[in-house]
């Protein structure tokens, strides 16, 4: 692991004692200096770093774009480069290093909390925290056993050893509840809740927040049967801490305050798949394309509310009517490519990504990173499989209200989602699913489409839900479980790396993935 202080080399103009967030902060990284600025600096960019991290941009591939493809909600289109280690499954520990830039965006989060205190800036602590956990998280998830308590040490721990994956997640929810002492004890105060480019200094979404990243902690490992009676003793304190969960908004980084029509200030989704500061189409505006498996299962299922959010329809956005698709919008123009397939699916024939994530033109939208809707399904399940956990609804109002929360965030009439109660569509309609839980997984991998993709990943790992078609390009029906540790870690870190094991990227499961 590369250990790195970050510091700021320009500085954006204060706005009384906050940052100017219309301004990118350019960091600079220096190992032998000795970092000198101030923490909302930091953590203003930390932000904008984690939202790059996800969404990748122009540089790079980001973690959730490999999740929409794993989670067979995205393939490739046919009228880009063809890319076997994503739908071929020929990668080696030189391919998708997350690794790299999820630490040294963490390592901007301790820089936080160590000065934080210093320089009278405790507010930025809980956030800084939940933040960390939140990567943590993912970490865990793409790789198994990760360095944790040895991590971010810098210089004084250069060899860092790597704690057992079961034991992370623990320590995560201990994290997630000294934050929220933290965020309590600690509001923001004047005008630096400017420099918090997620909830503009609002703590109760904070803790909120922090909640919900609980239960998504939580109900990951449900299905490890020893870990039953702690999961429920843990949704219960969060119910009895009392803040609640995401509701009714989502967490997000940037929007129209922060990302400007210039060179590398878009929110990342656009300037990766969508169009340039002049708006001029991207070249990877071809690449992502929803699956046939997907956009064929909204039109059987009838939700085709939601499939005009999640795609236009085949040929793509109306350049000279943003957000809405060149053919006209019935289910027929809606063509969905097969996962993996290499010829024969140009864009002019097939559907890409929808105004539910690109519209020429808004390049300042907020970037998603945890919604509403998986809350809700992630309190469905706890209900369903928890009967008395003392979670005031029921597993059914949350069930469709995951739904509602679904159409709202995608931009479609959230009334639309009632017409799917009582209409015998199975895994749309409670009452018609026999199999709850498999009701709650469909729905909410439709809900992430397009907005959460390594939790999509995480989830079909979890579940094996939907039954998503195997890649065209795969004879077999291998699928990933994991990743490899980067070859840039094993270089830095060989003896902890080594000491992991031989790693089977497709035999080697994480501790929740049990089936």
């Amino acid at each position: 692991m590369k250990f790195k202080i970050l510091i700021i080399a320009a500085l954006v103009t204060l706005a009384g004692s906050s940052c100017n967030t219309k301004q990118f902060l350019d960091i600079n990284t220096n190992p032998n200096q000795l970092p000198t600025s101030l923490p909302n600096y930091v953590f203003t960019n930390a932000l904008n770093t984690t939202a790059t991290n996800i969404a990748g941009n122009t540089n790079g591939q980001g973690s959730n774009e490999l999740g929409f493809y794993w989670s067979g909600q995205w393939t490739q289109g046919n009228g880009y480069i063809i890319v076997t280690s994503q739908f071929a499954y020929q990668f080696t520990n030189g391919d998708f290093n997350y690794w790299d830039s999820y630490y040294d965006n963490l390592e901007d989060y301790q820089f936080v909390i160590n000065n934080a205190d210093a320089n009278n800036q405790k507010f930025l602590k809980g956030p800084s925290k939940v933040m960390k956990a939140m990567l943590f998280q993912q970490l865990v998830d793409l790789y198994g056993n990760i360095p944790y308590t040895d991590a971010l040490k810098a210089a004084a721990v250069l060899a860092p050893k790597f704690d057992d994956q079961k034991a992370v997640y623990a320590s995560l929810i201990t994290a997630l509840d000294e934050a929220i002492v933290d965020l309590k004890a600690n509001p923001f105060s004047g005008s630096f809740g400017t420099s918090d480019i997620a909830f503009g200094g609002n703590t109760t979404k904070w803790i909120q927040f922090a909640n919900s990243l609980k239960m998504r902690i939580l109900i990951r490992q449900s299905k490890v049967s020893s870990l039953d009676s702690y999961i429920k003793t843990e949704i219960n304190k969060i119910v009895t801490e009392g803040s609640g969960f995401l509701t009714g908004y989502d967490a997000t980084i940037g929007g129209p305050s922060f990302f400007q029509p210039a060179a590398g200030q878009l929110n990342p989704v656009y300037d990766r798949w969508g169009y340039n500061e002049t708006g001029a189409k991207r070249a990877l505006n071809n690449f992502p394309r929803p699956t046939k498996f997907l956009i064929d299962n909204l039109k059987a299922s009838g939700d085709t509310l939601r499939l005009k959010r999640i795609a236009y329809a085949a040929g793509g956005e109306n350049s000279n009517t943003p957000g809405v698709s060149t053919k006209a919008e019935i289910a027929a123009n809606y063509v969905g490519t097969p996962f993996g397939a290499s010829s024969g699916y140009l864009p002019a024939n097939t559907s890409s990504v929808g105004p539910s994530l690109l519209v020429k033109g808004e390049y300042n939208r907020a970037y998603v990173v945890m919604t509403a809707s998986e809350v809700q399904f992630l309190l469905a399940e706890a209900k369903q499989r928890y009967t008395d956990v003392t979670l005031p609804s029921t597993a059914k109002a949350y069930f469709e209200e995951g739904i509602v929360q679904s159409f709202r965030v995608l931009g479609a009439n959230t009334a639309g989602a009632a017409a799917f109660k009582g209409s015998k569509v199975v895994n749309y309609d409670w009452d018609a699913s026999t199999d709850k839980l498999a009701a709650i997984a469909v729905q909410k991998w439709v809900a992430l489409t397009n907005f959460s993709g390594l939790e999509s990943w995480a989830e079909f790992r979890r579940t094996n839900l939907p039954v998503t078609p195997q890649s065209i390009q795969v004879p077999d029906t291998k699928r990933p479980t994991r990743l490899f540790y980067p070859n840039t870690e094993g270089g830095s870190n060989s003896a902890n790396v080594t000491a992991q094991g031989t790693i089977d990227v497709f035999a080697t499961k994480l501790f929740w993935d049990v089936d």
